[in-house]
Formats: structure tokens, sequence, C-alpha cells
């Protein structure tokens, strides 16, 4: 279907317009052959992310770029499960030190690893890590170092408590945004506090992670991978294969709003991380993202479809994302959509019903309490409105559970 999905969302069609519409921008010019190499590779691995990372500040571009290449590298020594432990542990340890020596390059990961040509030509990042300030090396060794000693922690390892599944997110995720929190700082184009925002950022990349392990359940099931924890799906099924079979629909259910739910615990802190930030390419840099996930959060919750195929959210409405999401107010607005759509879907029967309700009004208080909404998005999206739904929502919720405790009482 793609673009033709949104023919019924005038404000998507509005935004595809403007989307094709919009003049090619100029080809950049790179100082060197092997930062054009670079780019290129960033192109391959995700034209979304080299879109953004392309508009930031020419002082900041080049090391987001390099940092994300360096990462993506690791990554793909990490995913590789042709390459055996004894050779790609040390690997994956050592590798913060790899990326100083000149020359260096990866010709062992499968024929069908999509990311494999990247470590073929590896020599080339490295050339070009080599030529970043020095405090923006020091940021991104540090973060390889982590994010390589954490991902071997995990290689034997399953995720069974959500104290792990937290764990391998921050190895993953978080730390990515950490790194990315300290080289706004060393770049002087964010306040240095940056440097030192680590809980929040933390909490930035652990949003967007926690969503795509959501989201990609079921390609995840296909390939022989777990991310869900046992503590969390353990209280609907005995084993993860179980939830896509059709006896256990209301079981699965559940335990997909239970990790939606999980998911929703950082929005706060990524709207606090977002409400920080000054300059703007930064800033569409970081909101992105957020804005993409929590639209996807309201697509996946209670969507019996995430157990038999990857859910995503249309095109048309990636691209309004895109465009709309160019400042806090309009930040805000976004999350108060989808808020607004993820707990319209919300089942008055789901065992995590009136914690779903109570983390729909957090955030909408959140968004009450720090911004002063313009008076037509006040008009659009009425947040009395908002309140009085979740309000009424976790009253129906208490009746409900007052009642079914009274009949089992009555029945006993």
């Amino acid at each position: 279907m793609g673009l033709l999905e949104s023919v019924f969302h005038p404000s998507e069609l509005v935004s595809i317009v403007k989307f094709f519409s919009h003049a090619t921008p100029k080809p950049q010019e790179y100082a060197r052959p092997t930062l054009f190499t670079c780019y290129d590779f960033l192109e391959q691995t995700s034209r979304s992310f080299a879109s953004v990372i392309k508009e930031l500040d020419d002082e900041l571009r080049d090391a987001v770029c390099i940092f994300y290449l360096v990462l993506r590298g690791l990554d793909t020594i990490e995913d590789d499960m042709s390459i055996p432990n004894s050779k790609k542990l040390p690997l994956l340890r050592s590798f913060h030190e790899i990326i100083y020596l000149r020359g260096w390059n990866f010709t062992e990961n499968d024929s069908e690893e999509k990311d494999r040509l990247l470590l073929v030509q590896f020599d080339t990042v490295i050339e070009e890590f080599l030529t970043l300030k020095e405090e923006y090396q020091d940021v991104i060794k540090d973060i390889t170092q982590r994010m390589g000693n954490g991902m071997a922690d995990f290689c034997d390892k399953r995720v069974s408590s959500t104290d792990d599944y937290n764990l391998y997110c921050h190895y993953v995720a978080g730390l990515v945004g950490i790194g990315l929190s300290k080289l706004f700082a060393a770049s002087g184009l964010e306040d240095s506090s940056f440097g030192d925002m680590d809980e929040l950022s933390n909490s930035m990349g652990l949003f967007l992670q926690k969503t795509n392990i959501i989201r990609d359940f079921y390609e995840d099931l296909l390939d022989g991978r777990t991310f869900w924890p046992k503590d969390i799906y353990g209280q609907y099924v005995q084993d993860l294969g179980d939830l896509p079979k059709p006896e256990n629909k209301d079981k699965a259910l559940a335990c997909l709003n239970h990790m939606c739910l999980d998911a929703l615990s950082h929005v706060t802190d990524s709207l606090d991380y977002m409400s920080r930030i000054r300059n703007q390419t930064i800033f569409n840099f970081c909101a992105i993202p957020q804005v993409m996930a929590v639209a996807t959060i309201a697509e996946v919750f209670n969507n019996y479809n995430v157990f038999s195929r990857n859910v995503k959210i249309r095109k048309g409405l990636a691209i309004r994302l895109i465009y709309e999401a160019n400042s806090m107010e309009n930040v805000r607005s976004i999350f108060q959509e989808f808020m607004y759509k993820f707990v319209l879907k919300n089942n008055a029967k789901d065992p995590n019903y009136i914690k779903i309700s109570q983390t729909y009004g957090k955030v909408l208080q959140y968004c009450e309490t720090n911004s002063q909404l313009k008076a037509a998005v006040m008009k659009h999206n009425p947040m009395t409105d908002y309140i009085r739904y979740a309000a009424i929502m976790i009253f129906i919720a208490l009746v409900y559970q007052y009642c079914q405790s009274r009949k089992e009482n009555e029945s006993i």
C-alpha cells in the first residue's frame, strides 16, 4: 500500500506533497575520498539516520557520522551468528582499540550479513576517526569500549529479568544516547551539562530500543532471538513461542500491552531531555526518532498483528512527523496525539488497565505543566478533554475491579 494508505489522512497528504516538491539538496562536498566513502556507508546502512545526520551543523556532523559507523561495525560483529564466540568476544572487547589501527579491516562476516562491506572497508572509517578532534575521539572510544564489553557479556546470556532487559537496552541503545550527549557538549553547540546528563540520555535510547524490540517480535522470533524478559512474558505464558498461538490471543495481547507500558516509562524523560536542547539541528536530530517511536508504540499497542508480522506506521505519517517535529511545542503536541490514540485502545479487562491509564495521565500532566500550547493546537487536541477522559477511564477501571472482586467473594 505504501503512500496510498495516506489518502484518507489529509494532513499526511499535505506533508507528502511538500516532500516530493522539496528541492533536491545540492550534493555535499567532502574534504577527502575516505570521508565520501564514510557517508556512502552511512546511506547504505541507514538512510533515515543518514538524512538527519547530514542536517547537523558542520562542527558536529562528521563526528556523529563516524560515531554511528563505528558502533554499526561493532554491532555487525555482534549480530553475526556465524562468528564463533572464541573470535567474536575478543573482537567486541577490543574494538575500542581497533579503531586506532590504521589499515584494519574484517573479512570474516557471513556473506549474507547486510553490513559486511562496512567491515571489509573499515580502514576508511578508521582514517576518518583519526582526523576527529581528540575530545570526539575520547567519547567514541569510551562508548565503544562500554558497548563492546556489554555486548560480549550478553553473548551467552539470555534476557530473563527486567533488570537484564534494561541493561541490554542500555548497552545497545542507552550508551548511544549518552555518547551523543557528550558529543553535543564537546561541540559547544549545547551546554556542557549535556556531558553529565546520563540518566536522561539513557532513557532516550531505551525508549527507542524497547519500541523496536516490541515491534520486531515476530521477526526476532523467526531468527531465534528473544529479547522480551521472562519475568514479563512468564506472567502470561510458559514460553515466548506460545504467544502467537491462537488459543493464547488474550494472554498475548496482555503481555504485549505490558511491554508497551514498560517502554512508556521513559517518555517523560525523553520529553525532558528534548526540552533542554537549544541548537535547532540537534533538536531535529533527536526529536524525529522520538516522535516515530511514540507513533509506533501507539500502533503496536493492543495490536495482535505484532505476533504475525512486522507492524509499521504509514509512510505518509512518517513524512508528516519529520516535517512537524521541529519545535518542542510541536513535539509535545505529537506525543499528546499518539498517547490519546494509545489510551483509546486500552481494554478495561487488561490486567494493567489502571497502570496504563495512569501512565497516560502522567504524560499529559507533564505536557500541560511544561508548555503553553497555541490556541489552535488546544482546539485540535483539547487538554481538558484528555484529562477528563483519563479520569473517566481510571474510574471505570476501579469500578470494574471492585465488581469483579465482589463477584469472586460471593462465589466463595
